[in-house]
């Protein structure tokens, strides 16, 4: 008997892997790339995966749904939770995609290590119902920290698990889950809790800003890890670096028709990288000029900036806007 487990590198999806390998299942571990999982900030939710499949000893495979999941992002069937994260509609999503890698895998059922009542959003009986139908998979998903709980699926009538070795975990509380881990000798799990940036209200902040212009792209999105956002029209957006870790990467990031201003050679100060058609217009250029100057170490009434657009520098000497002026544009 063979299974494809959700793997996030998280605890649950561990625990959950580690009972069903137990009852001698064959287990192949499945982890879902997106630019939003951060369960390690460093290294992210990939890297975990792979140290988890190390641990059991277990095969993994990588699936990439940034194309699709930013497709649900824009407009989700079933809504946003507290922030910008379609729970909903992203679990419905990776079980479509498990389901195409139980098919082709030979495998029989699913595993995740969703804990019953834990997420308010996507971890309810009638949620968990909804989302089995409409992913096609309605009784082959095998929730082993909360089975005892739920009604039993097909793997457990089939005899294929032993439903009494399942287990009848529910809520937010952890202390089962932690007391397991002891356990089971599992040490270093990077987020026992898991870890979506789009639960995040200010990085939610910046998403809800590029999906109501239209504007969630992939190369968009790298963007929002780097600088203060300004949405200074409807058609532009201005990025300005914090440090110059940041400036480097918007450098990096930046895309020919980009504009990009930074200090003139005698004034120290941030980098900026302007993104929209209206940077065409020089009201649209002085207006982001004058929130990048708000960054720079300067002590004079006016600063000079270099703006580089489509093959073209020039410098202009502008005043900089105040905090509260800044702040008004702001995401």
């Amino acid at each position: 008997m063979k299974a494809i487990s959700l793997v996030s590198g998280g605890l649950d999806s561990t625990l959950a892997t580690k009972v069903i390998l137990e009852q001698g299942v064959e287990v192949i571990a499945a982890n879902f790339v997106s630019p939003f999982c951060r369960c390690d900030k460093k290294n992210g939710c990939r890297h975990e995966a792979n140290f988890v499949a190390e641990e059991l000893n277990i095969p993994l495979k990588i699936m990439n749904v940034t194309k699709d999941f930013l497709e649900v992002l824009k407009s989700p069937k079933h809504g946003y939770g507290s922030n910008m994260n379609p729970c909903i509609d992203c679990r419905i999503l990776m079980l479509k995609k498990s389901k195409e890698l139980m098919e082709a895998e030979g495998a029989s059922f699913l595993i995740t290590g969703e804990v019953l009542g834990q997420r308010p959003m996507s971890q309810r009986r009638d949620a968990m119902n909804i989302i089995e139908k409409e992913a096609g998979v309605s009784g082959l998903v095998l929730r082993p920290l909360s089975a005892r709980l739920l009604l039993p699926t097909i793997p457990e009538e089939k005899g294929w698990v032993d439903r009494q070795k399942l287990l009848d975990i529910s809520g937010r509380s952890r202390k089962v889950q932690m007391q397991m881990a002891h356990d089971y000798n599992i040490k270093d799990y990077p987020c026992p809790a898991g870890g979506c940036l789009l639960t995040d209200p200010h990085f939610a902040r910046r998403i809800k800003d590029l999906v109501d212009h239209d504007e969630l792209t992939m190369d968009d999105v790298k963007l929002l890890n780097h600088g203060r956002h300004f949405r200074i029209s409807e058609r532009a957006r201005l990025i300005v670096g914090r440090n110059e870790h940041d400036n480097d990467m918007l450098r990096v990031l930046r895309k020919q028709e980009d504009a990009f201003l930074m200090p003139a050679e005698d004034e120290p100060g941030a980098s900026a990288l302007g993104r929209g058609d209206e940077f065409g217009k020089q009201e649209v250029m002085r207006f982001a000029a004058r929130i990048t100057s708000r960054y720079f170490d300067h002590k004079e009434k006016t600063v000079k900036i270099v703006i580089l657009y489509k093959g073209k520098e020039g410098v202009v000497e502008v005043e900089p806007f105040n905090e509260e002026e800044t702040k008004k544009y702001l995401v």
